[in-house]
């Protein structure tokens, strides 16, 4: 994105990482498919069960779906009923951006930091295991993406309030028609 670099160096840094993690977290999904084909293969062939690798699927899975949310919504990805939205000016669309991360996404993400907190730290307390003989050791990592994601979310939301603030005043232009909408060329 061109805008990238209109943006100030603290939000284009937290941007990038945004970008990465996103980028990085998706190789998670062709690991998850290779060892789900392992766990089928292993089962209906080999008739071996492996609740760790069961156990493993979840936590790729959830860490993907968590911590890459802000890499979605980054990119406009999330889910938007956008009757009106779609023909309005790049300003106004701003301004409901700006408003919804305000009033909606940020404190309900504060609401789920506030209340996850002491459901992670009890779980961090006594190094909570899986319930399952043989499943990770760990399941106070995998709470523990709860309020990461909700943190991780707050970062991207600033970074995108700065951005459609910045879009309102005019000191960056907002993406061309052409670049919105790209799911509808196919």
């Amino acid at each position: 994105m061109s805008q990238q670099s209109q943006l100030p160096p603290l939000i284009e840094a937290l941007d990038r990482a945004s970008e990465w993690l996103g980028r990085t977290l998706s190789w998670l999904i062709i690991i998850m498919m290779l060892i789900q084909f392992s766990i089928v293969l292993l089962r209906y062939v080999f008739s071996i069960n492996s609740i760790f690798m069961q156990e493993l699927v979840m936590y790729m899975h959830a860490a993907v779906f968590m911590l890459a949310a802000g890499y979605t919504f980054r990119h406009d990805g999330h889910v938007r009923v956008d009757i009106f939205y779609r023909k309005l000016s790049a300003r106004r669309q701003a301004l409901i951006n700006l408003v919804g991360i305000l009033a909606l996404l940020m404190p309900v993400m504060v609401f789920i930091i506030a209340t996850s907190t002491g459901y992670v730290s009890k779980s961090w307390r006594i190094f909570e295991t899986s319930p399952d003989y043989g499943g990770i050791p760990a399941v106070f990592v995998l709470k523990t993406m709860i309020p990461l994601f909700a943190v991780l979310m707050l970062l991207q939301g600033a970074v995108e309030v700065v951005r459609n603030m910045y879009i309102l005043t005019g000191r960056i232009t907002p993406p061309s028609e052409d670049e919105s909408h790209l799911e509808e060329r196919i």
